[in-house]
């Protein structure tokens, strides 16, 4: 059996107490040590690490209380118990995405660990993330994106391991995922606020070149305008936004949310009476940011809930959460 090996890396912003537990903790789900077996003794880690006795100490004691090791006296410290790690890789830690983490957080066992990582959308950072991470947790939970080369990186992973989530791009046939409808869903929910729609001139998709949404949601807000007679544009260039009197504002990114909302106070308009905002993901604030600003989301709660699930007991998913209109004072 491999020997337990361990060095800090002295560069990293984690304690060297947290390194020494997880690197256990990844050698018992390695099974490099098993139940019963004994941890290196202090001195022996001590001697190769580097790490002082007090470091190695509270390492011990943390995966004692974890309940992870028993201690006994005169003998040393030994594994009782396994630890689930699991890897999520998100794509930006955006507001809605705080409510996935905090649901698949409280979902998930006590003595289960999560590596969080960001990708950012940068293609050779995900690559990095997802080699260096590979057979090391006992289940990956990846919001993947729409690059040409994605599907290779994640086909590298245990695919009974793995779990796609928010974006079913890239899926294959029996891959698990959890995911949400950008497309007919954004339809289905334009068509359910018609009787509010219909009293503006035209729908303005605020569409900048930074965002990474699906412009599959454009096309969909597209679809409805022309089937139902309404004038429809894309503002792509968010500098030249210019507010106007009658036009509904569709906005993807809550950078823009805000440069409308100050541009109205500054040419003194009332939001709904004058003009209309529809944002697309719901978040905490959204409802009190002035009197509730209608939007168009997927249940965030809910995909976090069940991506917990998939990680606690690698059962195959595949599971569509449902995108709803949420009506509130902005239209």
């Amino acid at each position: 059996m491999q020997k337990f090996s361990f060095k800090p890396n002295l560069n990293s912003g984690i304690s060297k107490v947290q390194q020494l537990v997880d690197a256990l903790i990844r050698s018992i789900n390695l099974k490099m040590l098993r139940e019963g077996d004994p941890l290196p003794s202090v001195n022996d880690i001590m001697k190769e690490s580097g790490l002082s006795r007090d470091t190695v100490f509270k390492s011990y004691h943390e995966l004692k209380r974890r309940g992870i090791v028993e201690s006994i006296p005169n003998k040393g410290y030994f594994v009782i118990h396994s630890q689930k790690q699991v890897f999520l890789f998100l794509d930006t830690f955006k507001a809605y995405k705080e409510v996935l983490y905090n649901s698949f957080k409280q979902n998930l066992p006590k003595n289960t660990l999560v590596d969080i990582n960001f990708h950012h959308y940068n293609f050779d950072l995900f690559k990095s993330i997802i080699h260096n991470s590979n057979g090391k947790f006992s289940s990956y939970i990846i919001m993947n994106f729409d690059h040409p080369e994605v599907p290779g990186i994640i086909g590298e992973i245990d695919p009974d391991k793995l779990l796609l989530i928010d974006w079913s791009i890239h899926a294959r046939n029996g891959q698990a995922k959890v995911y949400q409808d950008f497309g007919a869903s954004v339809y289905r929910c334009l068509v359910s606020g018609w009787h509010l729609f219909r009293k503006y001139d035209e729908v303005v998709c605020v569409y900048p070149e930074y965002t990474f949404h699906p412009f599959e949601s454009v096309e969909n807000v597209n679809r409805f305008c022309t089937d139902n007679n309404l004038k429809f544009s894309v503002l792509y260039n968010t500098d030249e936004l210019d507010l106007k009197v009658g036009k509904v504002y569709m906005v993807f990114e809550d950078i823009d949310l805000a440069a409308i909302l100050e541009q109205a106070n500054r040419k003194k308009f009332k939001l709904r009476e004058d003009f209309g905002i529809l944002s697309y993901n719901d978040t905490p604030m959204k409802k009190f940011v002035s009197d509730g600003i209608t939007v168009i989301s997927t249940d965030f709660k809910l995909m976090g809930k069940k991506a917990a699930e998939f990680a606690v007991a690698n059962e195959k998913l595949d599971f569509l959460v449902p995108t709803e209109l949420i009506i509130r004072e902005s239209l």
